[in-house]
């Protein structure tokens, strides 16, 4: 795990659930971490507080991630300090949920915004800074919601499965500047992302995954630290999934 040292990865959404566990396998990798987050101070106050021992190698930036200025401010501010990026997790995401029939047009927008559009200007900064060192790794985390679709995600679904088209033309695209691009899928994983819904939908959830558990963060973050190494320098324009089967 020696590898990651003097590595610096951008991880958005990295304060909480999947991106929090993904952050802490990096730091804990000898990683420099610069995380993300929307607007939840109090999850940022406490990932810091949770890490002191690496408060040398982490900073954390409030950030729209569907806002273009402010997407290319935080990238000039890694320029700035870092020179260079070498891998790239887009993690954040938000759900919208309802019937397409009642779905809003603001519930559509927000979540296609934050999921679609936020990698795609996470991404397109990242390999603008990833070509001048001809190296890079990007990690879109994507749903298997993308092609399983459940009621009431349409927006969801559709958002994941415009990720899973990116990395797949993205990874041609940018191949030959030694920058892979990749997806992982996480199924159902105890986070508060699902953990606020119903129990009795849960007990549904859990009895369509064939091991008959939800998944922790932290085996989603064994994935992206395989996707993000040297041992995966072949590997590009995929997606592992990490659901248990289902």
């Amino acid at each position: 795990m020696d590898e990651f040292n003097g590595r610096t990865a951008l991880i958005s959404g990295a304060t909480r659930g999947i991106g929090k566990a993904i952050a802490k396998r990096f730091l804990e990798a000898g990683a420099h971490i610069v995380g993300v987050y929307a607007g939840n101070n109090e999850a940022a106050q406490a990932f810091a507080d949770d890490n002191q021992q690496f408060s040398d190698r982490f900073e954390l930036f409030q950030c729209n991630i569907a806002d273009e200025k402010q997407v290319a401010a935080l990238f000039r501010k890694i320029e700035e300090k870092h020179q260079s990026l070498d891998i790239l997790v887009n993690n954040a995401g938000i759900r919208r949920d309802a019937m397409l029939a009642m779905m809003s047009y603001n519930q559509w927008q927000d979540v296609l915004n934050t999921n679609l559009t936020g990698t795609y200007l996470m991404a397109k900064q990242a390999v603008l800074l990833m070509m001048k060192h001809k190296y890079g790794r990007i990690i879109n985390i994507t749903s298997p919601v993308a092609h399983l679709g459940f009621s009431g995600q349409a927006n969801y679904a559709a958002s994941k499965a415009g990720q899973v088209a990116l990395t797949k033309t993205l990874a041609k695209e940018v191949a030959r500047k030694k920058i892979t691009v990749n997806c992982v899928s996480p199924g159902f994983i105890s986070t508060d992302f699902i953990l606020d819904l119903h129990q009795d939908l849960l007990a549904e959830y859990k009895k369509m995954v064939p091991m008959r558990r939800f998944g922790t963060p932290e085996e989603v973050a064994d994935a992206v630290i395989f996707l993000a190494g040297s041992r995966a320098a072949y590997i590009s324009g995929t997606v592992l999934e990490v659901s248990g089967g289902l």
